[in-house]
């Protein structure tokens, strides 16, 4: 099953698209799934049933934080690479899909959806996969 296949999986079972992309790179990460499910538990349905920003995106963003930062204050300071490479992820989902917001990408408002929320889920899968690609080898064989 690959990545994209396992996260609309995760959401079929009842994950929202934020659980349902942070989780499928639990491996890669080194957390367990129930860890990530509670971390990203509050960002379903655009931040909290808001529609707000679309949690598959914000899932793809914690993956982002959780492979690039260095969690070292005093040392070497990740901060600035771990916003520029959510910018870029930010920047690539809107290139593809016109916008963040849930609500505009499900059509709540105007009947017309932008994009399906499995659609969403797989842009999250693939912007993890081809931004972080190398973080994520050099994490994985870490962990091995």
């Amino acid at each position: 099953m690959t990545k994209k296949e396992n996260a609309i999986a995760l959401h079929d079972k009842g994950y929202n698209c934020c659980q349902a992309v942070a989780c499928s790179f639990c491996q890669e990460t080194g957390i367990d799934e129930a860890t990530l499910f509670k971390v990203a538990e509050g960002f379903g349905l655009g931040m909290g049933g808001t529609e707000g920003t679309c949690g598959a995106l914000t899932g793809a963003i914690i993956i982002a934080g959780l492979v690039n930062s260095t969690a070292n204050l005093e040392g070497e300071k990740s901060k600035a690479l771990t916003y520029q490479l959510s910018k870029e992820m930010t920047d690539t989902f809107i290139h593809k899909n016109v916008s963040i917001v849930c609500k505009d990408l499900r059509g709540s408002e105007t009947g017309i959806p932008l994009r399906s929320c499995p659609g969403c889920i797989e842009d999250g899968v693939e912007l993890v996969e081809t931004i972080l690609k190398n973080k994520l080898s050099a994490m994985t064989d870490t962990l091995l």
